[in-house]
């Protein structure tokens, strides 16, 4: 392998359930206030921020829906229709910009190549592929309705469908090569690149594996390694949707299961772990992101304790990258949420979290969500306690029945280590009991 291909992401060659980059394991964790980052203003400031707390992961739609956005065509005129063979200047040159200073950051992005609530809606009668806003195609060559009204997962636009195993639009389909060629060009020669190909769709499977295989043709020609998914919009792990990506690692070599942070509790962490073995199961170990964490006081999916939950349990049950969602929906990269990305780096610097296994089975007398275990056996246990809490530790399997033990405590809600103490087990059970009844805490227990 060239030393070009060792330096991009791909998944890490000692466990693939996570990444490497530039040579290096590596975990991903982030927070964005907004998920098509390089349309925002102060991009470069917001980077910091984030790299300043640990962080190295954002979402990257290439959306153009908000306020200030800029759509990918310039127009025909000054303000006439757009032409869609003629790429935007200005959209193309913030994606650019934003390439660059992510890579001088080693920040991932993972691109979600179609977004679909940009196809429908009040967002429809903006978009340049819709026939009345461009000077390429009427509805009737391209059988693409002026007015879509109803919700994107209805599937009543056929943008969806052009692809060969479906509708076989040509015109259509060649309008959006040419999109995406535009996209590739730029990206493909950039290492710390992922491709998603949907926003939580329920679209055939066909549309997605198609953009998939053609993503990895021209990064073929271009001769580079990338690695594609699909996000699904089904909430259950468990759904048939799902299987389109663990079950097919001919075509996507990493699996997104951001939909599982619509679940909360005992039950979020249950459905990673299933998945997780499924993926086992497969023969194929890949990468699980989860670049969509949702959870806040203001949103409508969970308050923003059960955002940083969901965060801490996907840590802990082994997902490679983990990423708070936007603002109103999630904690973004607010005060709070980088807090919690600290703590979560700060907590990998002294536990081996991407050479430990899920290990709830280590926990005795336990309450329900009280607290998640990872462990690597005989070297070390990181336990997560939701809101404080007091239970035993099983070490016996770990040579820790009678001899005295490490003990610190993180606590994730200021970023905080306490000073290393000792412990001795009884029985081959450890007591643990949170510094306080309340809070985020981690306990990393290993040998004195």
């Amino acid at each position: 392998m060239s030393e070009d291909a060792a330096g991009r992401i791909r998944p890490w060659g000692a466990n693939p359930f996570y990444w490497e980059y530039r040579g290096e394991p590596v975990l991903l964790l982030g927070g964005s206030v907004e998920d098509n980052l390089f349309q925002i203003p102060d991009v470069e400031k917001h980077l910091d921020l984030l790299a300043d707390c640990g962080g190295n992961y954002v979402r990257c739609t290439m959306s153009s829906r908000d306020q200030g956005d800029v759509w990918p065509f310039e127009r025909a005129g000054a303000d006439g229709p757009y032409d869609l063979e003629k790429p935007g200047a200005e959209y193309w040159g913030r994606f650019e910009r934003f390439l660059e200073l992510t890579a001088e950051r080693d920040i991932i992005l993972q691109i979600e190549v179609w977004d679909r609530f940009d196809y429908a809606r009040d967002p429809w009668q903006l978009n340049p592929f819709n026939p009345k806003n461009n000077v390429n195609y009427t509805t009737e060559e391209s059988g693409l309705p002026e007015r879509i009204d109803t919700h994107p997962g209805e599937r009543e636009s056929c943008f969806f469908r052009s692809v060969p195993n479906l509708e076989n639009n040509e015109l259509l389909l060649g309008y959006q090569h040419r999109h995406a060629d535009e996209l590739l060009r730029r990206t493909l020669p950039r290492g710390n690149v992922l491709y998603c190909m949907d926003n939580e769709t329920n679209e055939s499977p066909e549309w997605g594996a198609y953009w998939s295989a053609y993503i990895h043709a021209k990064a073929d020609e271009a001769g580079v390694e990338v690695h594609t998914t699909e996000m699904w919009d089904a909430w259950d792990l468990g759904d048939e949707q799902h299987e389109n990506t663990w079950g097919h690692p001919e075509t996507y070599s990493f699996v997104d299961i951001s939909q599982n942070n619509q679940k909360s509790g005992q039950e979020h962490w249950d459905n990673a772990l299933a998945y997780r073995q499924r993926i086992v199961d497969s023969g194929a170990i890949r990468p699980v992101n989860t670049v969509k964490t949702y959870g806040c006081n203001t949103g409508h999916f969970g308050r923003s304790r059960d955002g940083i939950e969901r965060f801490w349990r996907h840590v802990i049950v082994g997902v490679a990258a983990v990423r708070f969602h936007r603002p109103l929906s999630g904690l973004g990269l607010s005060e709070r949420a980088r807090r919690h990305i600290r703590s979560a780096r700060m907590l990998s610097e002294e536990f081996d979290v991407m050479g430990a296994e899920p290990a709830n089975g280590l926990l005795v007398e336990r309450s329900n969500n009280e607290a998640y275990c990872a462990a690597v056996p005989g070297r070390a246990c990181a336990v997560f306690f939701t809101d404080g809490g007091d239970l035993y530790l099983d070490v016996s399997a770990s040579g820790g029945g009678g001899r005295q033990l490490s003990l610190r405590w993180l606590d994730a809600a200021t970023s905080r280590w306490s000073e290393p103490g000792s412990a001795t087990p009884e029985d081959g059970k450890l007591h643990l009991v949170t510094p306080r009844e309340e809070g985020y805490w981690l306990a990393l227990v290993r040998p004195s």
